[in-house]
C-alpha cells in the first residue's frame, strides 16, 4: 500500500511541475507576443521564455515535457501554425530533455543544449513560414536564442542551482 501511494505521489509531483512549466512557459510568451509583437515570433526573434529551457536540469523530464507543451499552447494563441505548434513543441523537448539527461549538472551546458537544439529545429522551419534564407534563420535563432538563455536563462539557473544548496 505504501508503494501504491509513493509512487502517487511521484506521478502527482511529476503533473504539477509539467504544469507548472507548460503555464509558466506560455504566460511569458504571450505576454511577450502581447506587449512585444513580434519579438517572440518571427524570423528575427528573442523569446524569453526560452530562459526556461535549461531550468530541467534541476527539474527533470516533467519540466521538459511542461515546456513542450507551454510552447504549443502559445504557438498556437499567436500563430496557430500547425508546423511551428508541432516543430516549436519538439524543439524544447529536446533542449529539455537535453539539459535534463545529459548536462551532467553542469548549468554552461545545460543551456549550450538548449541553444543548439532550438537553433538546429526552430531554425530548419522558419523559411517555411517566412521568406527568408535558411544561413539567416540559423543565425536569426542562434543570437535570440543565445540572448534569452545565456542572459537571462543562464543566471537563473545559477541562483536555483545554489538555492537547492
Amino acid at each position: 500500500m505504501l508503494k501504491g501511494l509513493a509512487t502517487g505521489m511521484k506521478n502527482a509531483k511529476a503533473i504539477t511541475t509539467a504544469s507548472i512549466y507548460a503555464a509558466l512557459y506560455a504566460t511569458i510568451t504571450i505576454a511577450e507576443t502581447i506587449i512585444g509583437g513580434t519579438l517572440a515570433y518571427g524570423p528575427v526573434q528573442v523569446r524569453v521564455s526560452d530562459a526556461l529551457l535549461p531550468l530541467p536540469m534541476i527539474h527533470g523530464i516533467p519540466a521538459a515535457i511542461g515546456l513542450a507543451i507551454g510552447c504549443a499552447v502559445a504557438n498556437a494563441y499567436a500563430t496557430g501554425n500547425i508546423i511551428d505548434m508541432v516543430f516549436g513543441s519538439i524543439a524544447n523537448l529536446v533542449a529539455g530533455v537535453l539539459a535534463a539527461k545529459i548536462s551532467k549538472g553542469k548549468p554552461i551546458l545545460a543551456c549550450t543544449y538548449s541553444v543548439v537544439a532550438v537553433t538546429l529545429i526552430v531554425g530548419s522551419y522558419l523559411p517555411l513560414l517566412f521568406p527568408i534564407p535558411l544561413w539567416l534563420s540559423y543565425t536569426s535563432i542562434l543570437i535570440g536564442e543565445s540572448i534569452a538563455i545565456y542572459l537571462i536563462g543562464y543566471p537563473l539557473l545559477r541562483i536555483l542551482v545554489k538555492m537547492r544548496g
